[in-house]
């Protein structure tokens, strides 16, 4: 499937065209980028290097000879004030786009957690129905205090009966024989 052909692609209404940004492997390579600044930016390192570039920028355009300065503390460092404005200019954006994946993520895993919870519950609903009906089946059982006393009914009316063909043999043998 051609990637510029977009009335073949089902992720995309028909006729409209893709953003510069949201196609393919250059969208994702920009974004690991985004993330990787934003991630960088989140370091006391970071902090700590743009501490370090601040003071030695302040060094020295106070400390050096004028004709080697480049920004002039008369003017209020305005040259440093401009480097760090397009710094951050472009540090909010970059953070908002490594954000905004990481919102995506957290959406599809958040689907994914929904999805399973569902199955779990519906796993557990029909657990619960089967162990009703396990528990109806069993006690529809004979238990153990029923089966004895039936086998004893049976063991009794068996006793009577060999006691009855005991004592018919013994009144044949008594009667006399003619």
């Amino acid at each position: 499937m051609a990637r510029g052909n977009d009335e073949r692609r089902f992720d995309t209404p028909k006729g409209s065209r893709r953003a510069p940004f949201r196609s393919g492997g250059d969208s994702d390579r920009f974004g690991r980028f985004t993330e990787l600044v934003a991630r960088g930016m989140g370091t006391p390192w970071f902090l700590l290097g743009l501490t370090l570039f601040c003071v030695l920028w302040l060094a020295w355009n106070t400390l050096m000879p004028e004709d080697l300065r480049f920004d002039s503390a008369a003017n209020g460092f305005t040259a440093l004030t401009l480097v760090l404005s397009l710094q951050a200019s472009y540090a909010a954006p970059l953070i908002l786009l490594a954000q905004n994946r990481q919102d995506d993520r957290d959406r599809v895993q958040i689907e994914q957690d929904r999805q399973r919870a569902e199955r779990n519950l519906a796993d557990t609903e029909y657990l619960a129905r089967e162990v009703v009906a396990l528990r109806l089946a069993v006690k529809d059982l004979a238990s153990k205090d029923f089966i004895r006393s039936e086998l004893r009914a049976v063991l009794e009316e068996l006793d009577r009966a060999q006691a009855d063909r005991a004592g018919d043999e013994d009144s044949a043998n008594a009667a006399p024989r003619g």
